[in-house]
């Protein structure tokens, strides 16, 4: 009887593994994207470094979060941290052009880490590196709004998800940045 009990619960684990196991046939310096200013950003040139993605909006209730990313870059560019902000419209919360989103986060928030064109982030028409999040993190890696934030490790991979409400500077995502630099 106990072996039957084992060997069932060894077929449920199997059954419900979570489909988000990762198999990275690619990693995110395999990508590119537009940046902001209209040239290609090459992940590649960022291998190595630690990554946070997170997708930015103009007019969200967490636009503020921008001062913290930028003292996020600030505190840790040196040590190897790109801080990476992907303008979206996804939830109806951004800009309609790229030099409007580029002005409004220098002018309000005076930023200067590398921004990237106006980008889904969600859904059939997401840029490949949320598509890619998503097949290799699960749905947790998937922006439910504005400001969601993808950690990426030195090796490409993901690191760890923090939903919007997780403030830049917070411990949490502190603590893991400082793990992995």
């Amino acid at each position: 009887m106990k072996k039957l009990i084992l060997i069932v619960i060894t077929i449920f684990m199997f059954l419900f593994k979570n489909s988000a196991t990762a198999n990275y046939e690619k990693v995110f310096y395999d990508f590119s994207i537009e940046s902001i200013s209209g040239e290609t950003i090459d992940f590649n040139q960022y291998k190595n470094k630690v990554i946070l993605i997170v997708n930015t909006a103009s007019y969200c209730g967490f636009t503020k979060q921008y001062d913290e990313l930028q003292k996020l870059w600030d505190l840790y560019k040196s040590k190897g941290l790109i801080v990476l902000g992907v303008p979206s419209n996804s939830f109806n919360q951004e800009k309609k052009k790229d030099l409007d989103v580029k002005e409004f986060c220098e002018v309000n928030f005076n930023i200067n880490f590398p921004l990237t064109t106006i980008t889904n982030v969600k859904g059939e028409n997401a840029h490949d590196i949320f598509k890619w999040a998503e097949a290799n993190h699960g749905k947790s890696a998937v922006p439910k709004w504005n400001f969601h934030k993808i950690l990426i490790n030195r090796e490409g991979k993901i690191q760890n998800t923090f939903v919007s409400f997780t403030k830049p500077m917070s411990a949490k995502i502190i603590s893991e940045i400082e793990k992995i630099l």
